[in-house]
């Protein structure tokens, strides 16, 4: 990667990253909901 190269913005790097934390952000939502027996939306007051 040079110095010229954007990580900020709609590029290949922030979108990869983006989609990685997603995917890891979906995945600890669905622990905590099994592991409390509450979804989402009720753990935080909304549900």
């Amino acid at each position: 990667m040079s110095s010229s190269d954007s990580r900020f913005g709609f590029v290949s790097f922030a979108e990869t990253w983006n989609g990685r934390l997603a995917m890891l952000g979906f995945v600890i939502g669905l622990a905590t909901e099994l592991l409390t027996g509450q979804g989402i939306l009720g753990q935080i007051g909304l549900g």
